[in-house]
């Protein structure tokens, strides 16, 4: 089973990103297993755990926005799981560049956007190695 972890201040936003992913979003993939964050605490608590395989952040998330936040994991997680940042406007992405997620995709969530996002990130991870070759 993979861990995503949806990060939202909004429900109906974590809503919509589950929905348009879906519990299998690709058939060579294991089904997916979703972990909700409303707040910064509990997305780095689960962080923390070690409890997710990739996250998508809401760029418009109050208090603490996406942008932000991926920033944040990038600079305090040494084995930081994919991130992908969903942005409410494109003249954005360069903030996304910014906060060096893996991917971008923009509100409203496009279903085949985001599932093409996430399944490239999951292949990807899938496809290397978990600890470096001597």
């Amino acid at each position: 089973m993979t861990t995503v972890l949806l990060y939202a201040s909004r429900p109906e936003v974590r809503d919509q990103f589950r929905l348009a992913l879906g519990p299998r979003p690709a058939a060579d993939l294991e089904p997916i297993d979703f972990l909700e964050a409303a707040d910064q605490p509990s997305l780095l608590a689960a962080l923390d755990k070690g409890r997710a395989d990739l996250v998508v952040l809401d760029a418009e998330a109050q208090p603490a926005g996406g942008l932000g936040i991926a920033r944040q994991l990038r600079d305090e997680y040494p084995a930081c799981p994919p991130v992908v940042v969903v942005i409410a406007r494109p003249d954005d992405r360069w903030l996304a560049r910014w906060s060096t997620a893996d991917a971008v995709v923009t509100h409203p969530v496009d279903p085949a956007e985001l599932t093409a996002a996430v399944v490239g990130l999951l292949r990807d991870a899938a496809a290397s190695p978990s600890t470096p070759a001597p």
